[in-house]
């Protein structure tokens, strides 16, 4: 095997079937639409149902992988579950999706968290487990799912949103082919965090916007060091797309400005804001299209945003790199490469992205409410709201779903 062939075979996503576009929002709580629309580039925030959770989520984004046919339950030895709105403080979301998918009992299952950066993480250590040899030839599953629940309200409330991505991981990947170098930054902050006690997160907004940045220049850094002198110029002639852990998408345009900033010594002002807005319009924004309507996907978001581009655009990539920038609040940061392989572009056209935005239904300020206040889990799903799998109920503190169809 050859360790450089390690990447993406298959990626699949999952939104609720239900959004709230964020003017209507905006009309309901006395805000500007353009502070929404223009500061912070979103227009509508997928709302998770009283019967869906992050398991469902998960296990609904891992089904549309296996329906494709192209790989088996079965073929799967590690599952690493990436969330940060875990159900039960003990027991992994990962078992759920183990027995919903119906995996091999031979599979290494567990979940890992690290904020936003949990899906990146699981996909780096998917991506040693295959290189290492213990993989046996087995592929891995890595499932980011998470709901980016605030105070109904608050300032953050316009943030919110709700999807999963799965990514099989293997040694002969027809997706994304990953690149051998990667750079990293950690640092402890507290720019965002949800306590044990809380089910909506804490945010320090400004704070946080700068730790990103922070985290972006410290992981550029780290990655040209790791070239060792390889591999040196511009970062925007290399690649053909950045690609940006997203909470909203102004602040992938924050990220991005900085890149550019950064890569443009001894330009004039003038000269780097024109260098930013090409780069932007044609290396960055198109990625943006799934997280404008789905908000804030926390660990999965990364991850909408490549399933968007390489669904639209798949056919002008393959063979080309792209950048990739994963941030998690805490904070951990990567910086790492990928190259779509000859004849992904078939592939990344069944991903389904845009038939998920097509096939939702927009909800009143009133229901968005309503679904705010309501207890998870015991209700009935609405004919046509749900997946393939949903939460039936709790009983005695026991999570119970049900999967009225199948995996594969």
């Amino acid at each position: 095997m050859n360790g450089l062939d390690v990447g993406i075979d298959q990626l699949g996503v999952y939104l609720p079937r239900y959004a709230l576009p964020l003017d209507r929002l905006a009309e309901a709580r006395g805000v500007p639409v353009e502070k929404i629309h223009v500061g912070l580039g979103a227009h509508a925030m997928a709302v998770v149902p009283p019967w869906e959770d992050a398991v469902t989520l998960g296990a609904n984004a891992a089904a549309r992988v296996f329906r494709h046919g192209e790989v088996r339950p079965d073929e799967i030895g590690l599952l690493v579950a990436a969330t940060e709105t875990a159900v039960d403080h003990a027991k992994p979301i990962g078992i759920f999706l183990h027995d919903l998918l119906g995996l091999s009992p031979s599979c290494r299952t567990f979940e890992v968290k690290h904020a936003c950066y949990g899906g990146t993480a699981g996909i780096m250590l998917a991506a040693d487990w295959i290189r290492s040899g213990a993989a046996r030839g087995r592929k891995a599953l890595v499932v980011a799912t998470d709901i980016a629940r605030y105070d109904v309200g608050s300032s953050a409330e316009f943030t919110q949103g709700a999807g999963a991505a799965a990514v099989v991981v293997s040694d002969e990947p027809r997706l994304l082919r990953l690149g051998p170098t990667t750079g990293l930054f950690s640092r402890n902050v507290y720019d965002f965090w949800r306590p044990l006690e809380r089910r909506e997160a804490l945010v320090d907004g400004k704070f946080s916007l700068d730790c990103y940045l922070d985290a972006l220049h410290g992981a550029v850094s780290d990655y040209r060091a790791a070239l060792n002198g390889h591999g040196g110029g511009s970062l925007l002639d290399r690649f053909a797309a950045f690609l940006y852990h997203t909470p909203f998408p102004k602040m992938a345009h924050k990220a991005h400005r900085r890149l550019v900033e950064d890569e443009s010594h001894g330009l004039t002002p003038a000269a780097v804001g024109e260098r930013f807005e090409r780069s932007w319009a044609t290396q960055a924004e198109p990625a943006l299209g799934l997280a404008r309507q789905a908000g804030n996907t926390y660990t999965a978001s990364l991850y909408l945003c490549l399933a968007w581009l390489l669904e639209r655009e798949g056919a002008t990539l393959e063979g080309r790199d792209l950048a990739l920038f994963s941030y998690g609040s805490g904070c951990c940061a990567e910086f790492f490469t990928g190259r779509p392989v000859a004849g992904s572009a078939a592939r990344a056209a069944s991903i389904g992205a845009q038939g998920l935005l097509q096939a939702r239904r927009e909800l009143t300020v009133e229901e968005y409410e309503q679904f705010a206040r309501a207890t998870t889990g015991g209700e009935r799903p609405a004919e046509g709201g749900v997946g393939f799998c949903h939460l039936a109920g709790i009983e005695n503190h026991k999570r119970h779903y049900a999967c009225p169809g199948k995996v594969a």
